[in-house]
């Protein structure tokens, strides 16, 4: 009998990838050129796609006119194979276990607990119009390698932009990091916004990290967070459209059950450097993230924090009565983090979108 294994999918699991870093790295700018050791740095974005919108040029929402430039580089950085893992947690960070249905009996009967999904997310952004897609695969658990028994037990399509425009607001860098706001109607007095947080790691363009923030509604306009997703992924090629898989060849492994963050490296004194966009007032949802001048010190609570594995954190804090800031940060090394942020009015319309590269003060 195999005994509980922390949610990890042991029969597919032929390499481990550690992120742990012994030594200090130089300062970083979120906003650093994005060029990876195997793959080029911009991506032809003519491969073919059964996506009917993405054969239709036309562009409903335009950006600020510095963006053009900015966008066909995010196109090539954020186009591609994005393959990995993927798992919901509880607003405590607290991993969900895999609906029983989609488990394999072989992992039920060695009491085996699966908390992961494996995940494909292809990726197409034009890089001469302001219109991306991408699919979220989920991977039917397996006993064996994914690569010879493969099954798809969901795929969920977004569009970015053109006629059939899903997300509500999005802001974008060069380097393929962006925060997308989408919006789910549930009723006339009810909603709930995924705010999508996705960070690539500056010292390695191949390696990214997507937290989604599931936060409701409620009637008086407050925000509350409901729960979290995190998806761990890695660029394994130009855009296939999902037809290939990383395969046993995967460079990451199953993470919900593995070692939260450290809570007392978050708390304390941080400097950052800023990328801003705002869409207070504004008919343009999408928007080039600029540089802000000067430096900006901020005091981080503990208080609200929710720790991840892989160094991540979420949190939401209401300032002042006035407005809402969710936040989801990536510490890469003690002392350096990467962070998105969307900030809310009291009515809870979006402010402004903040991505930062922060130091400890």
């Amino acid at each position: 009998m195999a005994g509980v294994i922390g949610g990890r999918l042991v029969a597919i699991h032929h390499h481990n990838h550690t992120t742990l870093i012994s030594t200090p790295l130089p300062q970083f700018n979120i906003k650093l050129p994005a060029i990876h050791s195997r793959r080029p740095s911009t991506m032809s974005a003519t491969a073919t796609t059964p996506t009917t919108a993405l054969n239709n040029p036309t562009v409903q929402h335009t950006t600020t006119g510095s963006s053009s430039g900015c966008w066909s580089e995010f196109a090539g950085n954020v186009s591609g194979e994005w393959d990995g893992y993927g798992a919901d947690f509880t607003v405590d960070g607290k991993p969900i276990e895999l609906p029983e249905n989609v488990v394999p009996n072989a992992y039920r009967e060695w009491e085996v607990h699966v908390f992961d999904w494996q995940t494909q997310c292809p990726t197409l952004a034009k890089p001469d119009n302001v219109y991306a897609m991408y699919k979220l695969i989920k991977l039917l658990p397996t006993v064996g390698c994914e690569a010879d028994a493969a099954t798809r037990f969901s795929v969920e399509e977004r569009v970015i932009g053109g006629a059939d425009n899903m997300v509500s607001s999005f802001a974008y860098q060069s380097s393929g990091c962006y925060t997308a706001v989408w919006s789910t109607q549930k009723s006339a007095s009810s909603k709930v916004l995924e705010l999508e947080h996705c960070l690539i790691d500056p010292r390695d363009k191949e390696s990214r990290v997507r937290v989604i923030q599931i936060v409701g509604v409620e009637g008086n306009h407050k925000l509350v967070l409901k729960s979290i997703k995190v998806f761990v992924e890695q660029w394994y090629g130009p855009f296939r459209n999902g037809d290939q898989l990383g395969g046993c060849a995967i460079r990451d492994s199953a993470f919900a059950t593995t070692q939260v963050l450290n809570g007392s490296e978050v708390p304390g004194v941080w400097q950052r450097s800023n990328s801003k966009a705002s869409f207070q007032d504004s008919s343009n949802i999408l928007q080039e993230l600029v540089a802000v001048d000067g430096v900006e010190k901020s005091v981080r609570e503990k208080e609200g924090l929710v720790l991840l594995p892989k160094n991540l954190w979420s949190s939401m804090e209401e300032i002042d009565g006035e407005k809402t800031c969710c936040e989801v940060g990536w510490l890469l090394e003690t002392g350096h983090a990467i962070t998105s942020k969307c900030v809310f009015s009291r009515n809870a319309e979006l402010k402004e979108i903040i991505a930062s590269s922060e130091t400890t003060a």
